[in-house]
């Protein structure tokens, strides 16, 4: 098959859908790689690199949307390279299509064969091609976070950890899956006053076991979510519904209870967000002010750390991607369910069943799509 890689064009995105040692993997295998000229920047992975590593580097990204049997990316693509997609050809990214329309329609209109990384399962329900990014981002989050709260980039002044004599600062954690844990995680690491919230019994069970004293559980119904949003300096949104848009879960009137200068950081921002007042932002202009609340909304928050963030991604991502190259898409869902979990779009038509119902479309089964 004939892969193709272009380079992302998402505002302040530095990740990049192959790296030199998954192209070595593919092309061993005995397939063709195009990579666009310095896509691996980002990394710092040089097209010299990706030569010796057997692919060929193509000025722009025509030549790959163009050509190429299948389009490996990170992020959603863009207006202008959704125009560029065709009846046929396979597109392998992350797509979080429920809070996006705009982006449905294009990619029904181009007939491609659209693939989600973040609806692609694993054995006991697991989201195996998400989970690195959830990782990066719910730790990120209390980085983000803490910058947010300082007093120079709108914050109330408030160091999570304290000091001798002083209280830390309180963080919640809204939602206690893999996000959530890892948020969890580094706000216990930092030494700040940590609750998490999710409404699975099993889940807080097994929080109460691994953090023990260090954090405390709560069950997030809607008195206790509003409370502890209430005391919190620092609120982060970790929660998600496979492939559909997220509950809002804190609404603007919360907002008023809070202190001002607290912070929000939604984690949920691909998915639509999970606080009433959150939109999306970017790393050139990461926070904005409602209620004299700071808001952290940034949609691709791991494409920061894009170096641990492509390697990562790519050890999950490369081995359905070689799969495909080898047996075609169809055969290669045949085989494998839990990448047939992940076909959202197909020559007009949307097959995952939480998209097709947020948006209103008609929803095609994968077993007739791969009939």
């Amino acid at each position: 098959m004939l892969v193709g890689c272009p380079r992302e064009i998402k505002n302040h995105e530095y990740r990049v859908g192959l790296t030199p040692e998954s192209v070595k993997e593919l092309t061993v295998n005995g397939h063709q790689v195009w990579i666009e000229s310095g896509a691996g920047m980002g990394i710092g992975a040089t097209d010299d690199q990706y030569r010796a590593a057997g692919a060929v580097i193509q000025d722009g990204p025509d030549p790959i949307f163009g050509t190429c049997e299948m389009v490996v990316k990170v992020k959603e693509p863009q207006a202008v390279e959704r125009a560029k997609l065709r009846e046929g050809q396979i597109l392998y990214t992350y797509l979080h299509l429920a809070p996006d329309p705009e982006q449905t329609a294009d990619l029904i209109r181009s007939g491609v064969t659209a693939i989600a990384y973040e609806t692609v399962t694993g054995p006991g329900g697991t989201l195996p091609l998400l989970k690195p990014m959830s990782q990066v981002a719910g730790r990120m989050s209390i980085q983000a976070g803490a910058t947010a709260l300082e007093k120079a980039h709108g914050g109330r002044g408030v160091l999570l950890g304290g000091v001798p004599g002083v209280l830390p600062g309180k963080v919640v954690v809204i939602g206690g899956g893999v996000v959530g844990f890892n948020a969890a995680q580094m706000a216990v690491g930092l030494g700040a006053d940590t609750t998490i919230l999710d409404r699975d019994p099993e889940v807080l069970e097994k929080l109460g076991i691994h953090f023990e004293s260090r954090a405390k559980t709560r069950f997030s119904n809607k008195a206790n979510l509003e409370e502890s949003v209430a005391e919190a300096d620092l609120v982060i949104g970790a929660v998600l519904v496979p492939g559909a848009a997220a509950p809002k879960l804190v609404s603007r009137a919360m907002l008023k209870t809070m202190c001002p200068g607290a912070v929000l950081v939604d984690v949920a921002i691909d998915q639509g967000g999970c606080f009433e007042t959150s939109h999306a932002t970017t790393h050139a202009d990461p926070t904005y002010v409602v209620d004299e609340i700071v808001h952290y909304c940034v949609a691709n928050m791991p494409g920061a750390v894009a170096r641990t963030s492509t390697y990562a991604l790519n050890n999950v991502t490369l081995p359905h991607a070689l799969k495909i190259a080898q047996l075609g898409w169809k055969e290669a869902m045949r085989q494998n369910p839990h990448l047939a979990e992940g076909l959202n779009v197909h020559a007009g038509q949307v097959t995952y069943a939480a998209v097709a119902k947020e948006l209103g479309y008609q929803h095609l089964s994968v077993d007739d799509a791969i009939s």
